[in-house]
């Protein structure tokens, strides 16, 4: 197990490389979560997550050996892109393993920073077999994710930042995947002032850390799908599960739509971007997970490389669901004009129309009437009420499409 010494040498050994994020207050998340909330933006890694730390901390503990002969690791995206981009920095040959899965941009990164990137297997458990089988084989030396004490003492240098830049700090929140990052974390932090709480936050579909704590040893859930991907592991590490153990006071999960929310709200209201693995903490604080009441709480937004696509859809479901987008079906009289006149009342009521889709055959539509589907920007839910009781004024049949 790690000691906090451990830390220091790994903080000593990397701080040239790292950058030293900020841990600024949020006024925003402050008012909403009822405490004083401050954001550990390690999302600004220049590879845009924390895995850095770890990542950079191992290839220095290596022998000139070692180095000559190349790492190897298997990760879906994080992990993959530090070990990458410090390997290429300091001349030592890298192969990622990636799962077929992986977003192309995540894949396009760990190439562009140099290293092997090898295509396999259906999920994260299959490329982690092919990357030992290639260790084995090549006399790589395997870089673990999370499961080794260089790299957890790597991560925990964030506990240190954190202690450095919030003296007077209560809380820690950490998201939890397989363990590395809140495991050195909480070792820092509680080594340090043994009086700061510690949590861990995970996907309510893949809790391997909350399983192996019940169960007192690691435990492999079944595959399950989850927007929080960096931390989407089916198993706690060996090594990790007695710092989380020791160190961590609770480990609570949240669910799909909580973390989503979390993205949306860091993203409009920050204006950073986070990863659904890097929004954990803040969704745990949103949705009232913890007993948290007026504390100075840390949250960690650990990293920011989600897949554009995700987010757009992220974006449009957060709009909906603040009632900022809505989409209505009206049945009107298919004749010259009849459609001007309906556009005229959404004007009236300042809706503004984004698209628009007719229809002259299903959705039960009479013969000399057609149905039109329109989705619009609106101010609220408010708004949309107004728009509705117009509409009914004006003699339309309609329906709210959810």
């Amino acid at each position: 197990m790690i000691t906090l010494s451990d830390i220091q040498a790994a903080a000593s050994r990397i701080h040239e490389s790292i950058y030293l994020s900020p841990c600024p207050r949020s006024e925003a998340f402050s008012e909403l979560t009822g405490n004083q909330i401050y954001l550990k933006l390690d999302n600004q890694q220049r590879t845009g997550a924390f895995k850095e730390r770890g990542a950079l901390n191992k290839l220095l503990t290596l022998t000139e050996t070692e180095r000559g002969r190349g790492v190897i690791t298997a990760s879906a995206g994080n992990h993959a892109q530090g070990l990458a981009y410090h390997s290429g920095r300091h001349g030592i040959r890298a192969q990622i393993v990636m799962p077929l899965t992986t977003p192309l941009t995540k894949v396009s990164a760990t190439r562009g920073y140099g290293a092997d990137v090898v295509l396999y297997g259906a999920n994260y458990d299959e490329a982690y077999e092919e990357a030992a089988r290639r260790a084995s084989i090549e006399g790589l030396t395997f870089v673990h994710a999370f499961d080794d004490d260089a790299v957890i003492a790597g991560q925990g240098t964030l506990g240190l930042e954190i202690l450095q830049q919030q003296p007077e700090i209560e809380v820690v929140v950490a998201p939890i995947g397989g363990g590395g990052l809140i495991g050195g974390i909480a070792c820092a932090i509680k080594e340090t002032n043994r009086k700061v709480r510690v949590f861990g936050v995970q996907p309510a579909r893949l809790p391997s850390m909350k399983v192996a704590l019940a169960e007192g040893k690691p435990v492999t859930l079944s595959p399950a799908a989850t927007i929080a991907d960096g931390i989407a592991v089916r198993r706690s590490g060996d090594r990790t599960l007695p710092l989380v153990q020791k160190y961590v006071d609770d480990v609570v999960t949240v669910d799909e739509e909580e973390i989503a929310n979390a993205i949306l709200l860091l993203l409009e209201r920050e204006k950073t971007l986070a990863e659904g693995a890097g929004a954990a903490a803040m969704a745990a604080l949103l949705n009232h997970k913890l007993p948290l009441a007026g504390k100075r709480v840390v949250a960690l937004v650990c990293g920011g490389n989600i897949d554009v696509t995700l987010l757009s859809r992220i974006i449009e479901r957060g709009l909906v669901k603040d009632g900022r987008l809505v989409r209505l079906r009206v049945h009107l009289s298919d004749y010259p004009g009849a459609l001007n006149r309906l556009t005229a009342i959404l004007a009236q009521h300042r809706a503004n129309i984004v698209e628009t889709s007719y229809d002259r055959t299903y959705y039960g539509v009479n013969l000399g009437e057609t149905a039109i589907d329109i989705t619009m920007e609106t101010r609220g839910p408010d708004h949309i009420a107004e728009l509705l009781s117009a509409l009914s004024a004006g003699g339309y049949v309609h329906e709210r499409i959810s």
